[in-house]
């Protein structure tokens, strides 16, 4: 059982060179949980990979096709008062997003307040620092 970023959600249906990797994490995840908005931020992803021109409007179908497949398995932490108030603490000690604080109270109410030794996936390298020094587990170890 493992929180999972929004970052790391990309590449399970839009193939880059980290796919293969996040592909390993989610075959031994029964479980993916994940924070209420992590769904629009994916979809929002998927928008800027087409205006990049990264993406074209078959591949935009596919993936988003893919991202709603996916989310028929995913467990998500509704967002609470609970979850604005870990988030709105996490802002006044760290460096992050807005966003990103969302994704981060959504993990410490997912882990119970208890991060040390959950299992924390992501991608960005930012988040990842704090989530560490918050107590949880990154995955993948080595990025």
């Amino acid at each position: 059982m493992r929180f999972w970023d929004a970052s790391a959600l990309v590449p399970l249906f839009f193939t880059e060179a980290s796919t293969p990797i996040v592909d390993g994490l989610r075959q031994q995840d029964a479980d993916i949980h994940v924070w209420w908005g992590s769904r629009v931020e994916c979809a929002s992803m998927i928008a800027r990979l087409v205006r990049e021109r990264r993406l074209d409007a078959t591949g935009a179908v596919q993936a988003r096709a893919a991202l709603q497949r996916l989310w028929v398995s995913i467990l998500e932490v509704e967002p609470t008062e609970d979850v604005r108030t870990r988030a709105e603490r996490c802002l006044a000690v760290h460096a992050l997003r807005a966003a990103d604080a969302l994704q981060l109270g959504a993990a410490l109410i997912w882990a119970r307040e208890h991060p040390q030794g959950m299992a924390f996936v992501s991608l960005d390298a930012r988040l990842r620092d704090v989530a560490s020094r918050e107590g949880f587990t990154l995955l993948p170890p080595n990025l």
